[in-house]
């Protein structure tokens, strides 16, 4: 398996096709300028030492030189070696709310950006546990399925919003069921589930979902984002706040944090409640009761040890560079008299 370092070093081979149009333009502007004297076999008779063919060599040494320079500071790296790492920790799996009611700024920016911001900092923290991220509002999807590529996983949620799922609405039950059917059952590895939401407008029976949930021994424990007061959802176009949402009746629409909800989810699956502030996620405290569930091992991993490379490609430009310093661009009058191959007639 092949991979570079620094693809950014890679952008430079972009030059290569320039660099031998440049050269094009500056041969055909030298025959011309050499025609301008004279035919050409009259004018290599004049100057028998001028080689037409050496510069051309020397170019390709060159741009060739320029090539593998430039991959060797990409640093091309070699998968070499296989081997197996056993883990040991817990499928957790995240519910994030996109509903539009996640876009109040009762939580400065607004309640879906801290919730970014707690999860990224989560997945700071994870070592061996695995992490799967589902996005719901009316409809929920799988976002992230559940993985230990910590890299992937601050990728995929630095991509969330809430226009991701089209359907409006709270979902929660779906979310849950939605998590139950990402677990693989098999590996017997403890399984939290953690529902980020205001918990407003849901639409289907959480509880019973969460109940279920707990049924096959999986945890869910539950982070409120809002205040009881409430604030007013803002519209955005193209990214500009236009306005605030409003009621058939034409009034603000005011997003309140349904804590009782909350709580009768995290209950139903046998977890805790925590309510988000502005300083604190909760999330520190949910992982605590995470970290205490038994840990087991699950299914090896492959990791790949890959070596540098880039040594080789700048042996061999170093060697066509100095060929290209040491070839001159006169002909060497001696050898050309030693006529090797010349036939001698009888």
């Amino acid at each position: 398996m092949l991979r570079f370092a620094h693809t950014y070093f890679l952008w430079a081979l972009l030059l290569v096709p320039v660099f031998v149009v440049l050269f094009m333009l500056m041969r055909r502007w030298k025959k011309k300028a050499l025609a301008a004297f004279g035919d050409r076999a009259i004018i290599g008779r004049i100057m028998p030492e001028v080689s037409f063919s050496r510069p051309t060599l020397k170019f390709i040494f060159f741009i060739v030189a320029y090539a593998l320079l430039t991959i060797g500071l990409a640093d091309p790296q070699i998968g070499t070696r296989t081997e197996e790492k056993k883990s040991k920790g817990a499928d957790i799996m995240i519910l994030l709310d996109v509903s539009n009611s996640m876009l109040a700024q009762d939580f400065p920016p607004n309640r879906l950006e801290n919730a970014k911001r707690a999860l990224s900092q989560l997945i700071d923290n994870l070592h061996d546990d695995r992490i799967g991220i589902i996005v719901f509002a009316g409809e929920a999807y799988v976002q992230l399925p559940m993985t230990t590529d910590y890299s992937a996983a601050k990728l995929f949620l630095n991509t969330i919003n809430t226009n991701i799922v089209p359907v409006q609405g709270t979902a929660i039950g779906a979310a849950i069921d939605m998590g139950m059917k990402s677990y693989d059952f098999k590996d017997n590895t403890s399984k939290a589930m953690i529902l980020m939401t205001d918990g407003e407008n849901h639409e289907d029976d959480a509880v019973v979902a969460a109940e279920s949930a707990h049924d096959k021994a999986v945890v869910i424990h539950v982070v409120g984002f809002g205040s009881p007061q409430g604030a007013p959802v803002p519209i955005y176009d193209n990214g500009k706040q236009i306005g605030f949402h409003t009621d058939s009746a034409g009034h603000t629409v005011i997003s309140k944090l349904s804590e009782d909800m909350c709580k009768e989810i995290a209950t139903a699956g046998h977890g805790i409640y925590i309510r988000a502030t502005s300083a604190n996620s909760g999330l520190g405290i949910v992982m605590d009761q995470v970290g205490k569930m038994q840990q087991k091992t699950y299914d090896s991993k492959q990791f790949k040890d890959f070596e540098d490379r880039f040594q080789f490609f700048f042996a061999i430009a170093l060697l066509l560079l100095v060929a290209e310093f040491f070839i001159s661009n006169r002909k060497s009058l001696r050898l050309s008299r030693l006529k090797l191959f010349e036939v001698k007639k009888p």
